[in-house]
């Protein structure tokens, strides 16, 4: 039996949807739906079927009947990689530094709905973490300090949807489970443009957060620095700040 190349999809559908996507990349003006049978080898009925799919995903239009071209959701996608490559790039030669002055980890986080995701972290064996936050992971926004900095740019209304649709479920006693609370803490993120978490992801680790802006002002990611609760140093603040002010002045953030 022939080994199954273990870089070909194993879901027939996806594999054949792989290749029409790369036909229409290959295209500057729209294809007819012949020619993309006739490419690919695939039954028109077949490729029809699939080309459907993916015009409702918004991967594929139909600018007119019986033709097809890339869609705006693989530029909206494209643009998001973009931007987490950009700000990675930007960010990982200042985190090492301020690693280096605080010997604790330092994270990078970005939104992705109602959680955060880590995309780059520097810290060392030693730093008595209990738990190993890896890149990719996710956290809820209310329990994280770089989340809590998204929430802080929310509207009430938007706030209060997050708090429906997520129940502000708690990890720890400490935390914060009540819209009234949350409202308090993220007036307080408004008020100091750094957040907190106290014990409220993981207990006996605390976190503080200042958000790195992009060139249009926008909040795109947040630097943190964790530590275990007895060995968190308020003088970290100052440097964190200084850390993502010059994160977000590669960006191009004139704020």
């Amino acid at each position: 039996m022939a080994k199954k190349d273990a870089t070909s999809p194993t879901i027939q559908v996806l594999k054949r949807s792989f290749l029409l996507l790369d036909l229409l990349a290959s295209h500057r003006d729209p294809v007819s739906l012949k020619l993309l049978s006739e490419k690919t080898g695939l039954h028109p009925s077949t490729t029809h079927r699939i080309l459907n799919d993916l015009v409702l995903g918004r991967y594929v239009e139909r600018p007119q009947s019986g033709s097809y071209r890339l869609g705006m959701r693989l530029l909206e996608l494209g643009n998001l990689v973009k931007e987490r490559l950009e700000v990675r790039d930007a960010a990982l030669g200042p985190m090492r530094e301020l690693h280096k002055l605080t010997r604790q980890p330092v994270n990078l986080s970005m939104r992705q709905g109602d959680e955060i995701v880590y995309i780059e972290r520097t810290y060392s064996e030693q730093s008595g973490m209990q738990v190993v936050r890896t890149v990719g992971g996710r956290a809820p926004l209310h329990l994280t300090s770089t989340g809590k900095l998204f929430l802080a740019q929310e509207d009430e209304q938007r706030v209060r949807a997050y708090v429906s649709r997520t129940n502000l479920a708690g990890h720890t006693a400490n935390s914060i489970t009540e819209l009234s609370k949350l409202a308090r803490e993220l007036a307080r993120v408004q008020q100091n443009g750094t957040a907190r978490d106290n014990e409220e992801l993981e207990l006996g680790v605390r976190c503080m957060a200042a958000g790195i802006f992009d060139d249009q002002s926008k909040l795109v990611a947040g630097l943190s620095i964790s530590a275990p609760a007895d060995r968190m140093e308020e003088s970290w603040l100052e440097k964190l700040k200084m850390t993502a002010a010059q994160i977000s002045a590669t960006l191009g953030y004139r704020g």
